[in-house]
C-alpha cells in the first residue's frame, strides 16, 4: 500500500540509497537480500560468530554455507585481518556479511577493499545500527544491499518489520519481487509470479508507525549518544572496559556494552540493585546446537568466545531520566569499587 512505499522512500533517503525494500522483519530482509543478490546453493559467505543468530540463519536460509571469521576485541565486529585469514584458506567464499554490532559499523573501508580485491559482494547486517556513520556516510551505503530490523529494542521501530536499501536497481526489483510471493514489480502483473518466493512483506500499520519512528530517530540517537558520554565519563576510572568509537565512526549505542572479567558477579549486583542488563550474546554462534552440523563450528575464535564470557549491557535507551542514568552508575560504581 501507499504507506509502505512512502516509508521505503523515506528511508532509501534517510540512508542515501537509491532504493528500499520493507519486509516483515530483520531476519526476512537478510533472507529476500541474499536471494536478491543471487547467493546460490552451496555458496560461502564469511559473517560474524558473535551476533544474533539471525545473520548466519539467513545465510543458511537461502542455500549459502556460513563461514566465521573472528572479531576485533575491541569493537566486537569482524576482523578484516581474520577475513583475510579465511580467504587464504578456501576458494569458495562468494561475499561477506559484516555485522555493524551493538550500534558500532564494522571496518567496512576496508571489508570492502577485501570484496573488491576479491570480486565479491557485501551485505551489511545493519539491524542493529539505524544511523550510524563512518566517515560522514550512513551504514547502508557502503556495500551491495544493507538490512536494518525494526524490532522493539532497537532504535527506531515498527513494532516488528525490517527494510533492505541499496543502490542496485536489479537487487531492489528482485528482493521486491521475492517478498511479495515472486510476483512482478513492474505494476502491470497482477497476480503474475514469475519466480520463487515468500509473503516478506511489511503492513500498512507497520509502515505508519516506522514513518513517525523514522522522523523521531535522530534525536533518539543522540539521546543515547549522551547516556553513553555521560557512562564513559563516569566509569572512567574503573577497571572496566567500555565501548570503543574508532576515528570516523559514530556509534549510536543500541547497546552499551561494558566489559569484565567480572561479568557474572557485576550483573548479579545489577539485578539486585534493580537495574536491568542483558548478554548479547553469551552463546557465539558457532557454539550453537543448532550449528553442530556446519562446517566451521568446530573452529576456534578466541576473540569471540571470550567476549562472550565477558559482555554485559547496560540501560542507554532514549527513555531514560537522569535519575535513571545515575542509578546505573552508582549501582556499577558500588560493585566495582568493592572488588
Amino acid at each position: 500500500g501507499p504507506e509502505v512505499r512512502a516509508f521505503e522512500d523515506e528511508f532509501a533517503a534517510y540512508c542515501g540509497t537509491d532504493d528500499a525494500v520493507a519486509t516483515a522483519n530483520g531476519t526476512t530482509a537478510l533472507h529476500a537480500a541474499l536471494e536478491a543478490i543471487g547467493l546460490e546453493d552451496g555458496d560461502a559467505v564469511i559473517t560474524s560468530p558473535f551476533s544474533f543468530v539471525a545473520s548466519a540463519n539467513a545465510i543458511r536460509l537461502a542455500g549459502g554455507n556460513p563461514v566465521f571469521a573472528d572479531i576485533d576485541p575491541e569493537t566486537y565486529t569482524l576482523d578484516p585481518a581474520d577475513v583475510q585469514r579465511v580467504l587464504a584458506e578456501r576458494d569458495d567464499i562468494a561475499g561477506l556479511l559484516p555485522v555493524h554490532l551493538y550500534g558500532l559499523p564494522a571496518d567496512m573501508p576496508a571489508l570492502c577493499d577485501i570484496a573488491d580485491e576479491r570480486d565479491l559482494f557485501v551485505l551489511e547486517d545493519a539491524c542493529q545500527a539505524h544511523g550510524a556513520k563512518v566517515d560522514g556516510e550512513r551504514v547502508g551505503t557502503f556495500g551491495d544491499a544493507a538490512c536494518f530490523s525494526f524490532y522493539p529494542t532497537k532504535n527506531m521501530t515498527t513494532g516488528e518489520g525490517g527494510m533492505i536499501v541499496t543502490d542496485r536497481d536489479d537487487v531492489a526489483d528482485r528482493a521486491a519481487s521475492y517478498v511479495n510471493h515472486g510476483r512482478d514489480v513492474s505494476g502491470t502483473g497482477g497476480y503474475d509470479h514469475v519466480a520463487l518466493g515468500h509473503n516478506f512483506r511489511m503492513t500498512s500499520i507497520e509502515a505508519v508507525i516506522g514513518r513517525v519512528q523514522l522522523e523521531r530517530l535522530s534525536e533518539s540517537n543522540r539521546a543515547r549518544r549522551e547516556n553513553a558520554a555521560a557512562y564513559d565519563e563516569r566509569f572512567a576510572d574503573l577497571p572496566l572496559e567500555t565501548p570503543t568509537e574508532p576515528a570516523g565512526f559514530q556509534h549510536v549505542y543500541h547497546q552499551y556494552t561494558v566489559r569484565t572479567e567480572d561479568r557474572d558477579a557485576l550483573e548479579t549486583a545489577l539485578t539486585d540493585r534493580d537495574v536491568g542488563t542483558g548478554i548479547y550474546y553469551e552463546t557465539p554462534i558457532h557454539h550453537q546446537p543448532a550449528y553442530e552440523t556446519v562446517s566451521t563450528a568446530a573452529a576456534r575464535l578466541p576473540h569471540a568466545e571470550r567476549a562472550a564470557e565477558e559482555v554485559l549491557s547496560l540501560p542507554v535507551h532514549q527513555g531514560l531520566s537522569t535519575r535513571d542514568r545515575e542509578t546505573v552508575v552508582e549501582a556499577v560504581r558500588d560493585h566495582v569499587t568493592c572488588q
